[in-house]
C-alpha cells in the first residue's frame, strides 16, 4: 500500500501548500496512523487513495491548530475534485508530473526561463522582466501567456490519458 500510494499522498500534500520537508513528515505519519488501525480495510485502489488524502488532510489541519497557524485550506471535497482532475486515475500524480515536464519543454527559452525565476528562485517580475530586457508588465505577461499555454496543453494530455 505504502510504494503505491505514497507519492500520490506527498504530491496531494503538496498542493496543499506543504513543503518538502511536512509533506515528508506527513506523508510518513498519514501511513503510520492508517497501518495502525485495525478496522482499516482496503475495498479498491480510489477509495484508498481518498481516505489516505482525507487523512493526511486531517493532520495537516492537526498540525497547523497545534503550531497555532491561521491558514486557510479549502474543503476536502473541493482539494479531491482537484486531485482528481489533475491526477485523474493515476493514483501516484506521475502521468500529470510527466505531461507538465514535456509541456514546459515546449515553450520558448523566454518562457522557461521566466517561470523557472518566478517559482524556483522567487525572483520578482522586476527582476525577471530586467534578466529579459523587457518590462515587469512584458514579464507578467510573458508567465501569464506561458502558464495557460501549460494548462491547455496539460490539460489535453490528461485528457488523453484518463481516456486510455
Amino acid at each position: 500500500m505504502v510504494l503505491r500510494h505514497q507519492r500520490g499522498v506527498w504530491r496531494y500534500l503538496r498542493m496543499l501548500g506543504c513543503d518538502d520537508a511536512t509533506a515528508d513528515d506527513l506523508t510518513q505519519e498519514t501511513f503510520l496512523r492508517v497501518l495502525r488501525r485495525d478496522d482499516f480495510v482496503q475495498h479498491n485502489d480510489s477509495a484508498t487513495a481518498g481516505y489516505l488524502r482525507r487523512t493526511a488532510y486531517n493532520l495537516l489541519v492537526s498540525r497547523h491548530r497545534k503550531l497555532g497557524r491561521i491558514q486557510t485550506i479549502a474543503e476536502p471535497t473541493l482539494l479531491d475534485e482537484t486531485w482528481d482532475r489533475w491526477a485523474g486515475k493515476d493514483l501516484t500524480g506521475d502521468a500529470a508530473v510527466e505531461a507538465l515536464r514535456q509541456c514546459f519543454s515546449k515553450l520558448t527559452e523566454r518562457a522557461q526561463l521566466a517561470l523557472r525565476m518566478r517559482f524556483d528562485s522567487n525572483a520578482s517580475r522586476v527582476e525577471i522582466g530586467e534578466a529579459l530586457g523587457i518590462t515587469d508588465h512584458g514579464a507578467r505577461n510573458l508567465m501569464q501567456r506561458a502558464k495557460q499555454q501549460l494548462r491547455s496543453c496539460v490539460d489535453e494530455k490528461m485528457q488523453i490519458a484518463n481516456e486510455s
